[in-house]
């Protein structure tokens, strides 16, 4: 059998990076690439535009709080099916001035006049999915601003509106409509052209989706981002854009929603621990609920750490049989318990345990798949009885990693949760769904769901940006898009790098395999494939797929930066 290490990319520099864009369906046909490697800093984003902000910020001096900041908004702007203004997003940074890692938390949060039952029929069924998901009752309280603002008068070095004006320039001047992006307004033409502003932005006048190589121009994002640069974040969150997005949600024709001034005025970024996993003597450290991103990485890994993953390696379908159920026993554990913490108490140190991890570890040691998966018993000193979740997250987002020249070290995954989020459109940017995020029931069989939408909550998020650490210095900063496949684009990218000795690049490039729920998904057009009968044999479903991630990694190393793309999406990695 051939090897499914290593197949999907390689590229030599940089800029040939740029010119190599991937097909939005992520196969085996994107531009090769190789590892890019640097000395003093590096960006690595999920489009040439955002990667090149926050590299001319660091050449200014900057650092990666600064350079942080370029990204988001930039993104913002080239990217608007992913992240933006009107979303929310998750950081963890390492402080290298004082030898600290922590988070923060810009999630959505839902509003204060949202009931339990927002996402029911008039028979308390919950709404199909898309009914739920177009128009203004999916909106949450955006974070993003709050989140860039509150990070960069912590640890920001460059003025305010200096990080601010390259995404002002390029929205000003216009830029290149990828074939990426191009193609997912065209596949999504009928929910976004919904909305008259969207409709104006993305199509012609004709009604026909604007092609790739189209110029571009964002006035209105330019003059949010100015209004940004001279009042902070006052007017998003108290003043006349709060009120221009409060009236978008509540006047939409479609689904309108309940967000109000007060939800804008009561938002606030919350810095949190981080949530550390120990896994063969380095710590992964990531963002603890209301992500469960962390968590259940840390799970998967805690589980198959007393199996010789280094040595059945990564063309073995036991490696995939022994990751694929510890994920599933993670998943169990995520699906019961896992929640926004500050609502619903959670065994944050019982569900890491190692003791408690070992004994479900014990669960893998049979060749054949686990006929039945439940959650487990993690020590909890508060007495609860859970139901399991059925919330929905597809996949969307995007991540970056950025290291600086102070040897400070940013992991940002950001969101407006599906593909043009809400499909509404205010001020140049889109406005979030990120409250489809929720468990649309509220209990089940009278016992509730931790993930079930309460008013000022904030939804359970898989979104999993991660540093790993050895012996208290920073190794890797890595992180990935792709709704609850996250987690497992995570954990499979750590893996190969710490078990399977891979660089950065590799690991990116390797054919995605990932079980959530019991169902292997295997990557498209991949020499995976191959493995699908093996897995099959074990009592395992496979369902063969494109599986579009999005993983940026920056490794760090005693005198080198290495940096990898995915190459199914547009990224580029830039060093100095």
């Amino acid at each position: 059998m051939a090897g499914i290490a290593g197949t999907i990319s390689t590229s030599a520099t940089a800029q040939q990076a740029t010119d190599a864009v991937a097909p939005e369906n992520g196969t085996a046909t994107s531009a090769p690439r190789t590892d890019i490697h640097a000395r003093h800093w590096m960006v690595s984003a999920a489009n040439p535009h955002a990667a090149k902000a926050g590299a001319d910020i660091l050449q200014q001096g900057g650092n990666a709080i600064d350079a942080m900041v370029a990204v988001q908004t930039m993104l913002g702007l080239v990217e608007p099916q992913s992240s933006g203004l009107g979303g929310g997003a998750f950081l963890v940074y390492y402080d290298a001035q004082n030898g600290t890692l922590t988070t923060l938390d810009g999630r959505e949060t839902a509003p204060l006049d949202a009931t339990p039952t927002l996402f029911q029929d008039d028979n308390g069924e919950p709404l199909k999915f898309y009914d739920a998901v177009v128009g203004g009752r999916s909106v949450g309280t955006p974070g993003t601003p709050a989140l860039l603002k509150t990070a960069h008068e912590k640890w920001g070095q460059l003025d305010w509106p200096v990080v601010l004006s390259p995404a002002i320039t390029r929205a000003d001047a216009g830029f290149a409509v990828s074939e990426r992006l191009a193609s997912l307004i065209a596949a999504d033409q009928e929910k976004l052209s919904r909305d008259p502003t969207a409709r104006n932005y993305f199509f012609n006048s004709n009604g026909t989706p604007i092609a790739a190589g189209t110029t571009l121009r964002n006035p209105d994002y330019a003059a949010t981002l100015r209004d940004l640069a001279q009042h902070g974040t006052e007017n998003f969150y108290y003043g006349s854009i709060a009120r221009d997005i409060v009236a978008k949600i509540k006047g939409a024709t479609w689904n309108p929603g309940v967000l109000s001034m007060r939800d804008f005025a009561n938002y606030q970024v919350k810095e949190r621990q981080p949530v550390c996993a120990e896994y063969r003597g380095y710590d992964v450290c990531g963002m603890g609920p209301p992500s469960s991103g962390a968590l259940t990485v840390g799970q998967i890994l805690g589980l198959i750490e007393p199996y010789d993953i280094a040595t059945l390696g990564p063309n073995a379908a036991e490696s995939w049989h022994l990751i694929g159920d510890a994920s599933r026993l993670a998943f169990a554990d995520r699906g019961r318990y896992m929640a926004d913490i500050d609502f619903v108490p959670m065994p944050l140190s019982g569900l890491l345990d190692k003791d408690y991890l070992g004994e479900r570890s014990k669960l893998l040691t049979s060749k054949r798949a686990l006929d039945n998966v439940e959650a487990g018993l993690p020590s909890f000193s508060h007495a609860m009885k859970l139901a399991d979740d059925e919330a929905i997250e597809l996949p969307s987002t995007s991540h970056f990693s950025i290291v600086d020249s102070y040897g400070n070290v940013v992991s940002m995954t950001t969101t407006i949760e599906n593909g043009f989020g809400s499909r509404l459109m205010v001020n140049g940017f889109m406005l979030n769904n990120e409250l489809t995020d929720f468990s649309f029931r509220t209990h089940k069989d009278g016992v509730p769901i931790a993930n079930r939408l309460e008013p000022g909550k904030r939804p359970r998020s898989s979104m999993a940006p991660t540093i790993v650490m050895k012996d208290d210095k920073p190794f890797l900063a890595v992180g990935s898009p792709g709704g609850s496949r996250i987690i497992g684009y995570v954990a499979q990218s750590l893996i190969a790098m710490i078990d399977w000795n891979m660089s950065p690049q590799e690991a990116i490039n390797m054919p995605h395999l990932v079980n959530r729920f019991g169902t292997f998904d295997v990557e498209a057009g991949t020499p995976a494939t191959s493995l699908a009968p093996e897995l099959e044999a074990m009592g395992f479903k496979t369902s063969i797929q494109d599986l579009n991630s999005g993983i940026h990694a920056i490794m760090i190393t005693e005198d080198t930066l290495i940096g990898g793309a995915d190459p199914r999406r547009e990224g580029l990695v830039i060093g100095n």
